[in-house]
């Protein structure tokens, strides 16, 4: 077996890196400027090994019949880790990535690649750009995952931006966003009241001690205008190695308290994390 060595390179917002991982074959860490993105092993893409990827698998995992092809949108790239999810759990997919950083993307698909049937189609463009011109009610999910830096850019929080992802939703469909906050919430408790102001159901998937502010993490959303099988991600959420809680319905409400939704005039990016807090997409 050769040894593995990392790779450095200056992509076009900052210096990715990544680093095989000494305890797993074909395994690989993807950091940008020192903040972890990425994990990907090459022989086992159902492996995932930040928490915040596992909680978006499970919003997948849980919107269709086990092994069903479906129509999914990821917005940010990274090392693709969930685009080869769900190539390899529901074989027949249409997916489209879309990275704003070509440097990253020709990084990752050189020394990253994906199997030829994964059936992935890559876009290098602005995450909200390609979604304004994406057609209408085409794709079953969409994946939120994408960070300036360590922050989520301002004009993906907007109502305007939550309008065009329920528009190029089909009817049923479901989105999905990685976002990060810590107490007092002002950021996430935005989103929730943003989100809310354009779909009908939402729910929340965080660990106890980020919803209780007790430290800076990760939240997925989740968005949908049907029923979210709140019990079903429960559960899966539950049987992770750092358990997660699923808030929706009178206890989101409560948390999301008197915050409003913030439209492109007044949209801000998520707050600048502590130093090592957390894995961010």
């Amino acid at each position: 077996m050769n040894e593995q060595i990392p790779v450095i390179r200056d992509v076009d917002r900052g210096t990715a890196k990544l680093m095989p991982d000494v305890d797993r074959d074909r395994a690989w860490l993807l950091t940008v400027d020192g903040a972890p993105q990425s994990y990907v092993d090459l022989d086992e893409p159902t492996h995932l090994e930040f928490e915040y990827a596992r909680r978006l698998a499970h919003v997948v995992d849980s919107f269709a019949d086990e092994g069903a092809p479906l129509a999914v949108l990821h917005l940010g790239g990274g090392a693709l880790t969930l685009p080869r999810y769900v190539a390899a759990t529901r074989p027949g997919s249409r997916q489209d990535v879309v990275e704003a950083d070509r440097g990253l993307l020709d990084l990752v698909t050189e020394h990253l690649p994906l199997p030829d049937d994964a059936g992935v189609t890559l876009h290098a463009a602005d995450a909200r750009g390609w979604l304004e011109a994406a057609p209408g009610a085409s794709v079953d999910v969409l994946i939120a995952d994408v960070f300036g830096g360590s922050r989520v850019p301002a004009h993906l929080t907007s109502v305007e931006y939550a309008r065009e992802a329920r528009r190029v939703l089909r009817p049923g469909g479901v989105y999905a966003a990685n976002l990060a906050d810590g107490a007092p919430f002002a950021f996430l408790r935005s989103q929730l009241a943003t989100f809310a102001g354009v779909f009908t159901e939402l729910a929340l998937i965080a660990e106890p001690a980020v919803l209780r502010g007790r430290r800076f993490g990760n939240a997925v959303l989740v968005a949908s205008d049907q029923e979210i099988d709140t019990a079903r991600l429960a559960r899966r959420a539950a049987g992770d190695a750092f358990p997660a809680r699923v808030e929706y319905g009178a206890t989101l409400t409560r948390f999301t308290g008197s915050a409003r939704p913030v439209t492109d005039t007044d949209a801000v990016p998520s707050p600048v994390p502590p130093d090592g807090s957390f894995s961010i997409g």
